[in-house]
């Protein structure tokens, strides 16, 4: 009895780790670096380098292969996918090529019996919660990038900080809705964030982006930003529409009553009240959709 697994480690992990540790040495990464971000060491990384270690050309050859290795030595490289996003798409793939793509193959060869089961070998969910927390998650990081070298967006930012959120797309609670640890804050002109997203860190974004969910809005990211006449009439120029909630009222009923009045609405806004902020909360599909918004009038 041979298992899948065993192909995995002794043919797709060494031809894999190869293929990447060169993608980044090819972006200037040093041995050091590479053995960090792939948790290994610089000897073994200095072997991958110097094509010690065999590989499988029909692994190295398969198109899935090579768009992976691409995207994790581009985004490694960047900072724009994690370590934890990079070991979830490598499972993925490997799931996925175990369903009948090039794993399947090999391990069909080496264990011929396979060749009489009907239907694919699949016990593992590529589209599961953790997956899908780590693609939010990745939203939430590439837009708050975004912000950070977006010329006039620390003006935007309110006094209370803002935060750039997006929920899962079965969200309940904040524990499912990702934010940036503490606010966003404008620090000399420069909008400053103090960490990675995680979720379960934004009480009160997050809450009126489930409040607004609750009352029927497509909505899963969220983004608050100073409020005046200025900013509300630039919005309204842009094309999103706007609809007014009052501050000092229950959020959940207040952000119903606005939702009600404007089922698309884009810009929920309140004009302060009794030690509360007037703010405005920039509403949409996902952190890329609301941080264009706040882009186009931030110009």
């Amino acid at each position: 009895m041979r298992f899948v697994e065993e192909v995995v480690v002794e043919e797709f992990l060494p031809t894999f780790r190869t293929r990447l540790a060169g993608a980044l040495r090819e972006r200037g990464l040093t041995q050091s670096e590479v053995a960090g971000l792939l948790g290994i060491s610089q000897s073994a990384v200095s072997k991958y380098a110097h094509g010690e270690v065999e590989t499988n050309d029909e692994i190295a050859d398969d198109d899935r292969f090579v768009g992976l290795v691409e995207r994790l030595g581009e985004g490694l490289a960047s900072g724009e996918i994690s370590r934890v996003q990079a070991l979830v798409e490598t499972e993925v793939l490997i799931r996925r090529l175990e369903r009948g793509g090039v794993l399947a193959r090999l391990h069909e060869d080496a264990y011929p019996p396979i060749a009489d089961h009907d239907g694919p070998l699949d016990i593992h969910d590529p589209d599961g919660r953790f997956r899908t927390a780590e693609r939010v998650r990745s939203s939430v990081r590439r837009g708050v990038r975004t912000l950070e070298n977006t010329s006039g967006f620390a003006a935007l930012v309110p006094a209370v900080g803002s935060n750039l959120v997006e929920a899962l797309p079965e969200a309940a609670t904040i524990d499912d809705v990702a934010g940036v640890p503490g606010r966003i804050l404008d620090v000399k002109g420069r909008a400053t964030v103090p960490g990675d997203p995680e979720f379960g860190v934004s009480e009160h974004v997050a809450s009126l982006l489930l409040a607004a969910r609750r009352a029927g809005s497509d909505a899963r990211a969220a983004l608050n930003v100073r409020y005046d006449e200025g900013v509300l009439k630039s919005f309204r120029r842009a094309g999103y529409e706007t609809s007014e909630f009052d501050a000092e009222a229950d959020l959940e009923s207040a952000v119903a009553a606005a939702i009600e009045r404007a089922p698309t609405t884009d810009v929920l806004y309140q004009t302060g009240g009794f030690g509360v902020e007037p703010v405005c909360y920039v509403l949409g599909a996902d952190a890329e959709a609301v941080v264009d918004a706040v882009r186009e009038i931030a110009a």
